[in-house]
């Protein structure tokens, strides 16, 4: 097996800085992103930035917006950025899944923002097109959500822990920064 592993960074952007997004959980979420960006380019393996660009005129990640723009924690240039509009990093453009196999990558690690959403969507689909998929759940955070049936709040804590629950063992591993960085070697 190919011994190189991507790290694919969801959505790391500015705009999720904004106090309309609510109650947030990990607080260290951004310091181990840092830390895995580091990590990967001292072993020399492949970093992807994953950007949200909304077609939606008062998002706050509307290309030319601030809050499009990546939060400064996202060092140097990546290996490949892409670009999308929906959950999915593999869903964009471009293709991150044809840039994966060109390049002999099998395997990823997942960690950004938001946990529940583009994170865990983009965990699920890697392992859909049979990649190995490692999750870095302490380099993610999320928001509360009301419940869907108007029964109160699901903390931003709990909205993690189930996308852990859902993701491991079905689509890969869960880890934390730790793991993630001595899985390297």
């Amino acid at each position: 097996m190919n011994d190189r592993v991507a790290l694919v960074v969801v959505d790391v952007q500015q705009g999720f800085d904004h106090p309309d997004w609510g109650e947030r959980n990990n607080p260290a979420c951004e310091e181990n992103i840092a830390s895995l960006i580091e990590a990967w380019r001292a072993k020399g393996q492949p970093i992807v930035y994953v950007r949200h660009d909304s077609a939606e005129p008062d998002s706050p990640f509307t290309p030319g917006q601030r809050g499009n723009d990546f939060q400064e924690i996202l060092s140097g240039e990546p290996d490949l950025l892409v670009v999308k509009s929906v959950n999915s990093a593999f869903h964009g453009d471009p293709d991150l899944a044809t840039w994966l196999r060109a390049e002999g990558i099998e395997r990823i690690a997942v960690c950004g923002i938001q946990t529940n959403m583009c994170c865990e969507t983009t965990a699920r689909v890697a392992a859909n097109l049979d990649f190995e998929m490692t999750f870095v759940l302490d380099a993610t955070h999320t928001y509360d959500l009301p419940a869907h049936d108007g029964g109160g709040t699901i903390t931003a804590d709990e909205l993690s822990r189930v996308t852990a629950s859902n993701l491991d063992p079905e689509f890969g591993r869960v880890v934390d920064t730790r793991e993630a960085v001595a899985s390297l070697g």
